[in-house]
């Protein structure tokens, strides 16, 4: 019997009009701010059903209810716009995927940031730069020819700048016999929100390569270098400024010279390692 009466109620509920609902009952039911309303249909995030020519007056279904709550969880996760327009319009298994990857990226910020509040706290109590805590050591490093790609750029577009040249240069190393040595990123100008390097991606080749003159190429100084080693948890920004920071001081401290740029050297596949793995130097030419 009481499934007669569900599928009764469900019939009712099914043929009952979808019903036009005020701003105001719908900004209460949905949680949203009749201005928050008026801002996400300038947007374009959530348009009202209808709204009335003579008096401008805004109404929305019923059945919106649903995305307007939506939009109101992923605000209060501070889900920038742009961002909750690609959930909302996107399927169910795709609005989930996004919202995983958008908290990712949260708590690696907050795992750089973290690391960041201890780097600021230590410089606050004077322990500015200190190297205490990295294993810093040096190496040789030979001369080397490089296929080199430079590029203007704040940290926003570093990750993405970094790994498609790194494909590109990689696949012309091929014409050379491949990548002969770890592939380097060289910073000849900081990299934050507001500095843009330039920023170079090297790949070492066999030296002795006859090299199109359309692809550029250089050679690197046989150099000697003090560096240390990162897990890739540790290569996010701007958590590896720590790094950077240390390696910098150890050469003040140790009364050595700084002869070129800084940079990052990958020695593993950084993609395919786990967070704990070691995949990159942060390294340092001195004399």
């Amino acid at each position: 019997m009481s499934v007669g009466v569900t599928e009764e109620n469900a019939g009712r509920a099914a043929a009952e009009p979808d019903r036009l609902l005020s701003i105001g009952t719908f900004a209460r039911r949905s949680r949203l701010s009749m201005k928050a309303l008026r801002i996400y249909d300038r947007l374009g995030l959530l348009t009202p059903a209808f709204i009335d020519p003579a008096n401008g007056y805004r109404r929305y279904r019923e059945s919106q209810l649903g995305t307007a709550r939506l939009v109101a969880m992923l605000r209060r996760l501070d889900m920038p716009l742009a961002q909750v327009g690609e959930v909302v319009s996107a399927p169910a298994d795709t609005a989930a995927d996004l919202i995983t990857a958008y908290w990712d990226a949260v708590e690696s910020r907050v795992a750089g940031q973290r690391a960041l509040v201890a780097q600021v706290r230590a410089e606050v109590l004077g322990a500015r730069g200190s190297a205490a805590g990295f294993a810093i050591a040096e190496r040789e490093v030979p001369e080397q020819l490089v296929l080199t790609a430079q590029q203007h750029l704040v940290v926003t577009g570093l990750s993405d700048f970094i790994s498609s040249t790194a494909r590109r240069l990689n696949t012309s190393a091929q014409a050379y016999g491949g990548r002969t040595a770890p592939l380097f990123v060289v910073y000849h100008g900081e990299v934050n929100e507001e500095s843009d390097g330039p920023v170079e991606v090297c790949v070492p080749i066999d030296g002795s390569s006859q090299v199109s003159p359309d692809i550029a190429t250089r050679r690197e100084p046989t150099h000697r270098e003090a560096y240390v080693r990162l897990r890739k948890e540790e290569v996010v920004f701007p958590q590896i400024l720590t790094a950077f920071d240390a390696v910098h001081q150890w050469t003040h401290e140790q009364d050595r010279s700084i002869t070129a740029a800084p940079r990052e050297v990958y020695f593993a596949d950084f993609l395919a390692a786990a967070p704990a793995d070691e995949v990159c130097d942060v390294a340092f030419p001195i004399r």
